[in-house]
C-alpha cells in the first residue's frame, strides 16, 4: 500500500493489454489509484480472428486498436510501450528493459501465452505459429505465395507440386485455419489464375491424439470431422509428427510433402510467468503458467494478480482454459478485488470462479460448432453455430469501427465470394518450395521421355 501521508495515490501496474489486462483496466478507472498499462505492442489484438487476418478474410485494422484509443477516457490510467525485463518483489519494482523501474502497490501481470514446439525450437521458422498480427500477415504471405509460385512453375515448366498444406494440431486454430485455406483456394481463388486450378489444393491436419477438438464434446468433435471432410480437408489423428524441414513433415517413419506447414500444436505461457515465480519464490506449471490461489494470487503475495493463460487456476478439479473469457472475467475480478482491499474489505470478497458460457469454432464457409452452456444448454454444428459465432465475434470486438468494418467484410466476402485483402507483404520465397519444384520437374522430365 502506498505510505500514509506522502499523498501518493496506491499505484497499480498491468503487464499485458490482452483481453485480462484491458478489463482489469477498464475496472479500475474510477477507483481512487493510479494505473501504467505496459504492453510491447501498441494495439490490443482480438485474437480470436487472427486466423481471418491470416487468409486474408480481414485486414490486421479489423481485429486491432490502439491501446491508447481503448483507454482514452480512463483519466487515471497511462500507457507505456516498453518490454518487462526483471521484478523486486521485495521493494516492488517493475524493471523495463528502456532502463526504467515503475514502483507498484497492486501487480497485475496477464503477458498470455506464446507457442510451443516441445523442445524443437527450430521448427519455428518452417511451421509458423499464430499467436499476433505478425503471424498472420506472414502465415498469408506463405499461403499466398505457394499459389503464385504454382502458377508461375507452371507457365514456366508445365509442371507444379502439389498444393499441400499441412497443419500440425486439431485444436481450434488447427481447424479454423484448415478450413479457411479449403475456402480460399475451393472458392475466393477459382477464377484469379490461368494456369493453375486452386481448387486442387489439399489440406491436412496432423493430430497427435485421438480426436480432432478434444476439448469439445463427443458429437461435435464428430460433426467437426464431417464439416472438415465436405469442405475437402483430411485428418489423421494419433500422428505424432517427428520432424518437420522444408518442403515436408515427418510423421513417424512416413514422409508428407507440403508446400506450406502450420503450427497450432502447442502453447507455453508468456516467458514472464517463469520470471515473476523466480522472483516470488515459486513454482510454476510445465507450461511455465503461475500456479494462483482462488482470488488469482501467487501463494502469499496478495499484491500480485496473475490472469489469463499466464495463470494456472483450477476449478472443480480442471483448470480453466487459456481463452478469452476466462481472461476477461479475471481482469474484472482483479479490479473488483484491489477495490476491496482498498477499503480493507478484501476478506469478504468471494473466491473467484469462472463462468462457462461455452466454445465456439468456425470451420469454414456456413460450417462451425458450438458447445453452448448460457443462456441455454445445446451444442450446435453447421449453419446455426457458424452464425452464433459470427455474432459473438462481432458483438465482443473493442470499438464500434471495428464491429462495423468486420461485419461489412464478411458480409461482402460470404455474399460475393470475393476477397480483397490478399496481399503478399514481404520475402518471395517459401522454405522447400526450390526442392519441391526440382523434384516436379525431374518427375515431368521422366514421365516426357517414357
Amino acid at each position: 500500500m502506498a505510505e500514509q501521508g506522502t499523498g501518493r495515490r496506491p499505484r497499480v501496474v498491468i503487464v499485458g493489454a490482452g483481453f485480462g489486462g484491458l478489463n482489469a483496466a477498464v475496472g479500475l478507472a474510477k477507483l481512487p489509484v493510479d494505473v501504467t498499462v505496459v504492453d510491447l505492442k501498441n494495439h490490443h489484438t482480438f485474437q480470436p480472428l487472427l486466423y481471418q487476418v491470416a487468409l486474408a478474410v480481414l485486414s490486421p485494422g479489423d481485429i486491432a486498436q490502439p491501446i491508447r484509443s481503448i483507454l482514452r477516457e480512463n483519466t487515471n490510467t497511462e500507457v507505456i510501450m516498453d518490454a518487462v525485463v526483471g521484478f523486486d518483489t521485495v521493494e516492488r519494482h517493475v524493471k523495463l528493459k528502456s532502463g526504467a523501474v515503475l514502483i507498484y502497490d497492486y501487480l497485475i501481470l496477464a503477458t498470455g501465452s506464446t507457442h510451443s514446439y516441445f523442445g524443437k525450437d527450430e521448427w519455428a521458422k518452417i511451421a509458423p505459429g499464430l499467436k499476433t498480427i505478425e503471424d498472420a500477415t506472414e502465415i498469408r504471405r506463405r499461403v499466398l505465395l505457394a499459389f503464385e509460385l504454382a502458377e508461375r512453375q507452371k507457365l514456366e515448366t508445365g509442371a507444379h507440386p502439389p498444393l499441400n498444406f499441412v497443419i500440425v494440431g486439431g485444436g481450434p486454430t488447427g481447424v479454423e485455419l484448415a478450413g479457411s485455406i479449403s475456402d480460399i483456394a475451393k472458392l475466393y481463388m477459382t477464377k484469379d489464375f490461368r494456369h493453375i486450378d486452386p481448387g486442387t489444393a489439399q489440406v491436412l491436419i496432423l493430430e497427435g491424439s485421438p480426436y480432432i477438438l478434444g476439448a469439445y464434446p463427443e458429437d461435435l468433435q464428430k460433426k467437426a470431422v464431417e464439416q472438415l471432410n465436405a469442405l475437402g480437408v483430411r485428418t489423421r489423428t494419433n500422428a505424432h509428427v517427428t520432424d518437420i524441414q522444408p518442403g515436408y513433415v515427418m510423421v513417424g517413419d512416413e514422409r508428407v510433402e507440403s508446400v506450406c506447414t502450420l503450427w497450432a500444436a502447442g502453447v507455453q505461457a508468456s516467458p514472464l510467468g517463469k520470471l515473476i515465480a523466480q522472483s516470488l519464490g515459486i513454482e510454476t506449471d510445465r507450461r511455465g503458467s503461475v500456479i494462483v490461489d482462488d482470488h488469482l494470487h501467487p501463494a502469499g503475495h496478495p499484491e500480485v494478480f496473475v490472469l489469463g493463460d499466464l495463470a494456472h487456476f483450477e476449478q472443480d478439479g480442471k483448470q480453466v482454459p487459456g481463452v478469452a473469457q476466462p481472461a476477461m472475467q479475471m481482469g474484472t475480478y482483479a479490479a473488483k478485488r484491489i477495490g476491496l482491499l482498498l477499503e480493507g474489505k478484501g476478506d469478504k470478497q468471494k473466491p473467484f470462479r469462472y463462468f462457462d458460457k461455452g466454445d465456439m469454432a468456425t470451420i469454414g464457409r456456413k460450417a462451425a460448432v458450438a458447445r453452448i452452456v448460457w443462456p441455454f444448454h445445446a451444442n450446435w454444428s453447421g449453419f446455426m453455430a457458424w452464425l452464433t459465432w459470427l455474432t459473438v465475434h462481432i458483438f465482443f470486438l473493442i470499438g464500434f469501427r471495428n464491429r462495423l468494418s468486420v461485419f461489412r467484410q464478411w458480409a461482402y466476402t460470404y455474399v460475393r465470394f470475393r476477397d480483397g485483402v490478399r496481399l503478399i507483404i514481404g520475402s518471395q520465397e517459401l522454405p522447400g518450395w526450390d526442392s519441391l519444384a526440382s523434384s516436379e520437374n525431374q518427375v515431368t522430365k521422366d514421365d516426357s521421355k517414357a
